[in-house]
């Protein structure tokens, strides 16, 4: 599946990102993920439909301040789980609700 891209009111979600327009390892590094490798597996994990992420962003900078991760489960249901830079958690709760709505709608699965 490609990466799809959410309005969640106040926040635009997107795909993680390490290119030259944008670059979200610094902003994961603030929120303690320092893998160099994360936003190649992410982006390998939503071709291969095995897990889905998304940045939770400020709409005017893109600035990546939580990220939401869903992870498919065999039997229907989908593991919805985030994370959130220090101040953010509104922004976390904002886009959480509306990536369950996807799962539910888009996906077909029961979000926990």
């Amino acid at each position: 599946m490609e990466p799809v891209e959410i309005n969640a009111g106040s926040w635009y979600l997107r795909a993680l990102r390490a290119d030259d327009r944008i670059d979200d390892r610094p902003a994961l590094a603030a929120g303690g993920i320092d893998d160099p490798g994360y936003v190649a597996r992410r982006t390998r994990e939503w071709a291969e439909s095995t897990r889905y992420s998304w940045a939770v962003c400020e709409p005017t900078t893109a600035e990546l301040v939580a990220e939401i991760v869903v992870t498919p489960n065999p039997d229907g249901t989908a593991e919805v789980s985030g994370w959130a830079r220090e101040g953010h958690g509104a922004a976390l709760d904002s886009g959480q609700t509306a990536v369950r709505r996807f799962v539910a709608g888009a996906l077909g699965l029961q979000p926990l």
